[in-house]
């Protein structure tokens, strides 16, 4: 059985199949598949998620799908209420807004605050460049420098080159150890759990 990730890059596509199977599988009775479905960005994933949702989930594609994941980077999308601008906020509002549009109780949207490279950032020793202070809670690192932006700025200053989001991004997940991510990523744990439950429901 498995999993059906829809994610918006690249790097998710490469990087997050592996990282989430070294959580999951240690903590269920057999490994569980991960295939990920992948958008360019979040207005693709927008417009065809719920399209999407329904052609993995219905028969025959979905006889042998646990459930469907959507994650997005809360950082990026323009679609929140002006009236909303905290975290909570956002992803509330966010988590609600794909669930109804979607309407299939095997979709559960999550969020990544505020991408996915936040993360990372949970073992500053993988990196081959040093972080500034402040980078102790990783899904702190907001919207004001988001955790890209913020690599980039580190890898251009101090290696002489930018930040490459798959390559780059695919190598440092690969060292990244998700105990770790997911005991300082509190939204990433979200997830985890979420699918930890969900695979137990379905027997595994």
């Amino acid at each position: 059985m498995k999993f059906i990730l829809f994610a918006e890059g690249h790097t998710e596509k490469r990087a997050l199949p592996a990282f989430l199977k070294r959580w999951l599988d240690p903590r269920l009775r057999e490994p569980v598949g991960l295939k990920v479905v992948r958008f360019e960005g979040w207005a693709d994933y927008l417009h065809d998620i719920a399209k999407k949702v329904a052609l993995h989930l219905d028969p025959p594609e979905g006889q042998d799908v646990i459930a469907a994941i959507g994650l997005i980077d809360l950082y990026g999308p323009t679609i929140y209420p002006s009236s909303h601008t905290s975290v909570a906020q956002r992803l509330s509002w966010g988590q609600a807004h794909f669930n109804s549009l979607v309407g299939n109780a095997r979709f559960h949207q999550h969020f990544a605050v505020h991408e996915t490279e936040a993360w990372l950032f949970s073992e500053p020793h993988i990196f081959p460049v040093n972080l500034p202070a402040g980078c102790t809670n990783p899904e702190t690192i907001d919207s004001n420098r988001p955790p890209a932006r913020l690599l980039n700025e580190l890898y251009r200053t101090q290696l002489k080159r930018p930040y490459k989001k798959v390559v780059d991004g695919f190598n440092l997940f690969s060292r990244l150890a998700p105990d770790v991510a997911a005991d300082r990523c509190p939204y990433l744990n979200l997830l985890l759990q979420d699918m930890l439950a969900s695979a137990r429901s379905a027997g595994l």
